[in-house]
């Protein structure tokens, strides 16, 4: 630090989109890090690609001239389930599944294949684990929530960071958890609204998950979109600097979120400011990286950031590319894991099978019609039941994810899974269950639920007022997207999935619904058109771990982590006073 000019240090301070900068620019602007937004891949999206263009930005970074320093630059993605940007990875269960595992060994090795496969592509850094408490369901990202209860998060969050960081290693990726703080917590689940919360309820639910990942050492924490009564974490000191970095003594960096100073203040030269005085160290700054070096240089040079809040971030940034060994490291193109053999292996997918099975949920069974026979004659039916987009959910390939079978490659969609292990098994025609016939048919399986989304395009939204509320109590600007929809039931959401249920339970068969979703949501009516009913969450891309526990081979073993409403005016969470939903936090049949 003692040979850095200012510009060299901002430039530390600094991680844009890989849209938005060259290699050159890398070095010329001495940039920190570097990211891919949602979707954005090179090349063709190959393990291959991703390796060359993180070499490029590495080479760039350490060629040392009189005017640069050799700081290699950090990569980072959003591997929240699985390297799921990637074609041709292994896609885990999204957290909610996870969470219903109850398995903190089985998620250590969820993080060290995610660890390998973000290796083979060059990168260094995910933004991984998400440590929110979703109390909410109508929040669009409850399903990164590993639950609604703080003490199985806080289970996941310690072993998930040793599973990614190991001991700094070859085999190791940096971590960040993330959102700091109280993202699960905001007012009618709105994405980036306001958690209106005591500091000592905040505490409680939100921040003890993140002291078992702080104990286990992990290097990066996520800046949260939420505010805390009405104030934005992004501009927060209290929050950064005196609760996470003073008094949990978090000696790693803080990065905001995309973008996440731009809402401080509708003026960004005061914005830039706001966040940097808060305690943020690395600002995600998609496009405008330029401006905001140039504001912040002049910040410093009229006293409005201290030099010290700017080394301070800089030698917080600086420690941890040391303590991960970056400076050590050969360029991404030499290292050990770099485009190996094992990603998407047989290996890692069974690991992600064996998710698959502990995550599903037996919520109904009557008469005991589960499990299947192998030779029963079954028909498979519903718009998710051969659709690995639909099963794998939002952050696959794309930010808002996929539809269909042409982007997830090298997975197995639920149909493809019963179709290996019941050979007698058909598919619907168009899937909507018409072609039913009892003289054909013994059973019919029915995977229906929601489609891809992700962050604010998730929300459910019963009105335009619960916007207009939470943009007035926050201090700040809201960025608003188009919600989901507008109700909790299922059978109004998607009136197509009960349509299937009913159109082949008309004639007799009967039904094995099965319900891919973010969330659980109420679902009595297909609850009660069907025999047999099943949580499935978003299983990811091995479609065979819930094959294998429909038809015996597995046990179900999966317990709720999230309460289930029996109305969408039920939102009370496990512990609450007048807790009365459908099927309680812990419930799940066996057989």
């Amino acid at each position: 630090m003692g040979k850095m000019t200012l510009a060299q240090k901002i430039g530390q301070m600094v991680q844009t989109e890989r849209l938005s900068i060259t290699p050159e620019e890398v070095k010329r602007w001495h940039i920190g890090a570097v990211l891919s937004g949602g979707g954005s891949c090179p090349g063709d999206n190959t393990v291959q690609d991703w390796v060359d263009m993180n070499d490029a930005y590495w080479a760039a970074s350490m060629e040392e001239d009189d005017g640069h320093l050799a700081i290699p630059v950090i990569y980072g993605v959003d591997a929240v389930h699985g390297n799921s940007n990637v074609t041709q990875a292994t896609v885990f269960p999204h957290n909610i599944g996870l969470g219903a595992a109850r398995d903190p060994d089985l998620l250590e090795k969820v993080a060290q294949v995610t660890a390998r496969e973000i290796l083979a592509t060059g990168v260094d850094w995910t933004f991984a684990p998400t440590l929110a408490v979703a109390r909410n369901s109508h929040w669009g990202r409850t399903y990164e929530s590993y639950s609604e209860d703080p003490q199985i998060v806080s289970s996941y969050s310690g072993r998930f960071v040793d599973g990614l960081q190991g001991n700094l290693g070859t085999d190791s990726v940096v971590s960040c958890v993330k959102h700091w703080l109280g993202d699960g917590g905001t007012t009618d689940g709105v994405d980036q609204g306001d958690t209106r919360l005591a500091e000592e309820e905040l505490i409680r639910l939100h921040a003890e998950p993140y002291l078992p990942a702080l104990e286990a050492g992990t290097l990066t924490v996520m800046v949260s979109f939420n505010s805390w009564m009405g104030e934005k974490c992004h501009g927060n000191k209290y929050l950064l600097t005196y609760l996470l970095k003073e008094r949990l003594q978090f000696d790693g960096f803080i990065i905001s979120d995309w973008d996440g100073i731009d809402y401080l203040s509708e003026n960004y030269f005061e914005a830039v400011a706001m966040g940097v005085n808060a305690g943020i160290d690395m600002f995600m700054v998609s496009e405008h990286w330029q401006p905001f070096i140039n504001h912040l240089t002049h910040h410093v040079t009229r006293g409005t950031v201290s030099m010290q809040r700017i080394d301070d971030a800089v030698r917080r940034i600086l420690s941890v590319k040391v303590a991960f060994g970056l400076f050590d490291k050969p360029r991404p193109a030499e290292r050990y894991w770099s485009n190996h053999a094992s990603f998407g292996s047989q290996e890692h997918r069974e690991v992600a099978r064996e998710a698959v099975r502990k995550s599903l949920v037996l919520l109904k069974n009557e008469s005991g019609l589960l499990p299947l026979a192998k030779k029963q004659r079954v028909l498979v039916a519903g718009k998710n039941a051969h659709n690995l987009g639909h099963q794998c959910g939002g952050f696959t390939i794309a930010w808002q994810g996929t539809s269909g079978n042409d982007f997830v490659i090298g997975g197995t969609s639920i149909w493809e899974g019963i179709q290996q292990l019941a050979p007698e098994a058909v598919l619907s025609h168009d899937g909507s269950g018409r072609d039913a016939d009892p003289a054909q048919h013994d059973v019919a399986i029915v995977v229906i639920g929601e489609t891809p989304y992700a962050e604010g395009m998730g929300d459910i939204r019963t009105g335009d007022d619960v916007i207009v509320q939470a943009g007035s109590q926050i201090n700040g600007l809201l960025k608003v997207l188009e919600p989901y929809g507008n109700t909790m039931v299922l059978a109004d959401l998607h009136p197509e999935d009960l349509e299937t249920i009913n159109t082949i339970a008309a004639t007799g068969i009967p039904v094995v619904t099965v319900l891919i979703s973010g969330r659980p949501l109420v679902a009595n009516r297909e609850l009660d058109a069907s025999a047999a009913f099943v949580a499935a969450w978003l299983p990811g891309s091995e479609g065979q771990g819930i094959a294998d526990v429909l038809f015996g081979d597995e046990n179900f073993s999966g317990k709720l982590s999230f309460s289930w409403p029996e109305n969408p005016e039920n939102r009370k969470n496990v512990g609450d006073a007048d807790y009365d939903p459908l099927f309680p936090y812990g419930f799940g049949l066996t057989y």
